[in-house]
């Protein structure tokens, strides 16, 4: 090598580790480039417990879809309704704000139910108390277009909305995976963005593909839900049709409650039950488990110091407004019940 061609060599070299230096950290951001997994599944978890924390979301690529109205689709509630208006959205269920923005429309959304608690939707008008939706709350924002569930109530409150003229999009409760599509679907169909619903749910697919590609052979731990607020003397145990059962055994484990025969979706809890159904590991909400004291609060609960779980003190947490969301960060969910359900 000629002596004059040292420094263009050497500016070469450095270049390209600056390149490969970048490209690494941004496919690290997110768990691994389009094409790259986390190698581990305690890795995949490290990841989406970092997205959870953050408690943010991840709009699809690209500018924002522009909703092409009007469009008339079917209502839960048996009705056709007709949308001429995306302008000002407003979603009474948490797992529905979700999609909403991560379909790119987070803009035009006026306001919020108490479920919706990631940040960009902490600053809107609360419109609910409880699980209650408050008419006039809603009626103040002026939205031109309402989502709500078969459960968002009281009814009374639902007609009075749309008795002033808005449509209102009622939609089936997601208790399970499948559900996420069918509900992406209906959300971006309403809105007119049904390209952008096709996008999001070949996003999903991709990312809960690749959470569920980390279940290790073999282990299939037994896993309770248990539903608890303890200020309200609420003590559940979730069964068939809870939404857990759903995320349970997409992480690989057995739903405890299920397979002691418990075929509604929650029975109040009891010490006999609970020991019946020997749990290895506990699930609840982050909420559930502070309303009991914590995990030492939670031993004092009858019954549970009798499971391996309680013996053993494995309890899994997880945020309220993600856990049972069933939307765009489910996958998410996945990637650390795979970690947590299995560890050790």
């Amino acid at each position: 090598m000629r002596p004059s061609e040292r420094p263009r060599r050497r500016a070469v070299v450095v270049l390209a580790l600056a390149v490969a230096l970048l490209t690494g950290a941004c496919g690290s951001a997110d768990g691994g480039g389009p094409d790259q997994a986390p190698v581990s599944a305690s890795e995949r978890a490290a990841t989406a417990e970092k997205r959870l924390a953050a408690n943010t979301l991840v709009p699809l690529e690209g500018e924002a879809p522009k909703p092409k109205l009007p469009v008339t689709v079917d209502s839960s509630d048996g009705r056709r309704v007709t949308v001429r208006d995306a302008s000002r959205i407003l979603p009474l269920n948490g797992g529905v704000a979700e999609i909403v923005f991560t379909l790119g429309l987070g803009d035009r959304v006026v306001g919020r139910d108490v479920t919706a608690t990631f940040e960009e939707a902490k600053k809107l008008p609360l419109v609910t108390k409880a699980h209650d939706v408050s008419a006039e709350s809603v009626l103040s924002l002026r939205p031109t277009v309402v989502l709500a569930d078969t459960d968002t109530g009281p009814s009374e409150a639902i007609d009075q909305i749309r008795g002033a003229g808005i449509p209102v999009v009622v939609l089936d409760p997601a208790t399970e995976l499948a559900d996420v599509s069918t509900r992406t679907t209906r959300i971006a169909d309403a809105l007119g963005v049904p390209a952008a619903g096709k996008a999001l749910n070949a996003r999903i697919a991709k990312d809960l593909k690749a959470a569920r590609a980390a279940v290790p052979e073999g282990s299939r731990p037994r896993v309770a839900f248990l539903y608890m607020r303890g200020s309200a003397a609420v003590y559940l145990m979730g069964g068939e049709g809870s939404g857990a059962d759903s995320l349970i055994a997409a992480a690989g484990a057995v739903d405890a409650g299920v397979e002691a025969g418990l075929d509604k979706p929650f029975t109040p809890l009891t010490s006999e039950a609970l020991v019946e159904a020997q749990p290895e590991v506990i699930l609840m909400m982050s909420k559930g488990l502070e309303s009991v004291g914590g995990v030492e609060g939670l031993m004092d609960v009858p019954g549970i110091r009798e499971t391996p779980a309680g013996a053993d003190r494995r309890i899994v947490a997880l945020e309220d407004g993600v856990l049972l969301s069933f939307g765009p960060r489910t996958p998410l969910v996945i990637d650390i019940l795979v970690d947590r359900l299995h560890r050790g």
